[in-house]
């Protein structure tokens, strides 16, 4: 008779076999964004090909290499399921918290950098914005987009510096592109800007590796300023929903 650790050690035995097979019989796909650097994406080369060489079927549908997302899931699903590195939006909206700052702000720091951890690096800022925009006030999904744009430019009447860890992550002789100067003079004199400025001053210090946030600490305020569709993120027809359902299946072939 076999012990229960041993019945459990075969259930994930199992488990994983059953796992390998499903992926051996279907080839996941990259699009040419995400093998950019790895070879020129303009060669005939493509996981797409590559599929057909080897027999195997594209993926059409979720990964079963990652969790299963609900089928209506939601902002804290994507939180806990898709997104990585998330302590420092957690953190950046704990400050602004704790500094006494309004709803909006405390979401837009919670939101600003959801590109970065789920989706896409450049220009993180304009595609957070995209993200969210359906669901949340117009307010916070341009104080996210000018994120981006306004951490480069120090502000003193609010003392904001231009961030020391920039010099160390980009060299002391970056200057950003052209466009990002002339949105700057645009975002500048926009009546949210303020409200953008603020991410700034609640982002770059937020990478603190003693502090723990826990997602549940802005349920309510989620609840509250974050229009959740009934049908689920990706579902809803909305503009964004087609880059929530690719960040839900991102190995999606078609």
């Amino acid at each position: 008779m076999a012990s229960l650790s041993e019945r459990a050690d075969a259930l994930e035995h199992d488990m994983a076999m059953e796992l390998e097979r499903k992926v051996a019989e279907i080839q996941p796909i990259r699009s040419a964004l995400y093998v950019s650097g790895e070879y020129d994406p303009a060669s005939p080369r493509h996981d797409l090909f590559d599929a057909l060489a080897a027999g195997k079927r594209f993926l059409m549908g979720p990964d079963p290499r990652i969790p299963a997302m609900p089928a209506r899931p939601t902002l804290q699903d994507f939180f806990r399921m898709r997104f990585g590195n998330t302590q420092h939006v957690l953190q950046s909206a704990k400050l602004a918290r704790d500094a006494g700052h309004e709803d909006k702000i405390v979401l837009a720091c919670l939101l600003h950098d959801i590109s970065v951890s789920g989706f896409i690096n450049g220009d993180h800022g304009y595609w957070a914005a995209a993200l969210v925009e359906p669901y949340v006030d117009e307010e916070v999904s341009w104080a996210i987009r000018a994120h981006q744009v306004l951490r480069f430019f120090p502000d003193p009447d609010v003392g904001y510096e231009y961030p020391e860890a920039y010099i160390k992550y980009f060299g002391p002789d970056f200057t950003p592109e052209p466009y990002v100067h002339e949105a700057y003079k645009l975002f500048k004199a926009h009546k949210y800007y303020m409200t953008g400025r603020l991410i700034t001053m609640n982002d770059h210090y937020a990478f603190d590796p003693n502090v723990r946030v826990e997602l549940e600490e802005f349920e309510d305020l989620i609840a509250r300023n974050f229009r959740q569709p009934e049908e689920g993120l990706g579902f809803d027809h909305s503009p964004s929903a087609h880059m929530w359902r690719t960040i839900s299946m991102p190995t999606r072939a078609l």
